[in-house]
């Protein structure tokens, strides 16, 4: 029991440093580049599971900020395979992937790559995880061109 709780504890520690973020520059606004995540992920049969609008969020209760979007998504096949492997994984699963205007006013796209969910969860699984690297790398370049 103290071991489960102390595996807990140690796996939110470690996600609050891991660092394996990538950012992109998108050509694109906000909506458009969220957008284009959203087709690309229904053509290819995955769901996008919630869009959140943290500037509408802001607004609604007084406050300000740039524009920015979270896009929650993902291949249920994939990620119920990491998730059986180790059900922590679900802390991080489904994928999210931030679109949002930074301070100069450019538009950015910033996403962990999956290798780090491998160390921090114990995963095995190479072949899911690389899958997971280069679907949202090409998703992302894609989304953002």
């Amino acid at each position: 029991m103290i071991g489960n709780k102390l595996l807990i504890i140690l796996a939110l520690s470690l996600s609050l440093f891991a660092n394996d973020i990538i950012i992109k520059n998108s050509n694109h606004s906000v909506d458009k580049t969220i957008n284009n995540i959203k087709k690309i992920v229904k053509d290819k049969g995955f769901g996008v599971f919630a869009v959140i609008n943290h500037k509408g969020n802001a607004k609604s209760v007084g406050m300000s900020m740039r524009e920015s979007k979270l896009i929650v998504f993902g291949n249920p096949k994939l990620g119920t395979a990491l998730m059986q492997e180790n059900i922590l994984a679900s802390l991080d699963l489904p994928l999210r992937v931030l679109v949002y205007e930074d301070v100069d006013g450019s538009v950015k796209i910033a996403y962990r790559n999956a290798s780090w969910l491998k160390g921090l969860y114990g995963l095995k699984s190479n072949e899911s995880v690389n899958k997971i690297d280069k679907g949202l790398d090409n998703l992302t370049n894609k989304a953002t061109k």
